[in-house]
């Protein structure tokens, strides 16, 4: 199961179309109301998550996503469950995936020490001892970082590669008419 966070103030493109390419490619996703029952997004969208922090089960997890949006990434970052669950995803070698603001979250808690990241223009320096390429996306290992709400298909592309293979991306975005 890969858990998308949701925190009041996310970006509702960084996280719904990822969430899209994913549920289209047949991955087991669902969203995780970090912030409460209803969480709004930062232009006032309101989504119901399917779950919430402590429904996540570490024992079927396959990966954590992060959507960017203010305040939304300071909100996924004030959360000590957040942190535990992408500590153990990357402890234990599966997936975390950050677009926007949000990768700051990883390289605050060190975890891009070594890796090749992007992000949001302003938020380099948070990267922590990662290699900032400026890319739309950047893939190390199981570490998927993207640059803002322009390159959320293509962030969403990355995680379906990662998951399952590059033609099945492909695939997905090829129906969609990305192309």
């Amino acid at each position: 199961m890969y858990y998308l966070f949701l925190a009041n103030g996310f970006e509702i493109v960084e996280a719904m179309a990822p969430l899209d390419i994913m549920k289209r490619a047949g991955l087991d996703v669902q969203t995780v109301g970090v912030t409460g029952d209803l969480v709004q997004s930062s232009h006032g969208v309101v989504v119901k998550p399917d779950i919430s922090l402590g429904d996540v089960n570490y024992e079927i997890i396959e990966g954590a996503i992060l959507p960017g949006g203010m305040p939304g990434t300071h909100n996924l970052r004030s959360s000590k469950e957040v942190a535990e669950c992408v500590r153990y995803c990357y402890d234990n070698g599966l997936l975390i995936a950050a677009i926007c603001a949000a990768p700051s979250v990883f390289g605050r808690m060190g975890l891009l020490r070594g890796k090749k990241a992007t992000c949001f223009p302003g938020f380099e320096k948070e990267l922590e001892g990662a290699e900032y390429t400026g890319a739309h996306v950047e893939s190390d290992g199981n570490v998927i970082t993207g640059k803002g709400a322009g390159c959320a298909l293509t962030f969403g592309r990355a995680i379906v590669s990662y998951a399952l293979s590059d033609e099945e991306a492909e695939k997905v975005l090829s129906d969609m008419q990305c192309f």
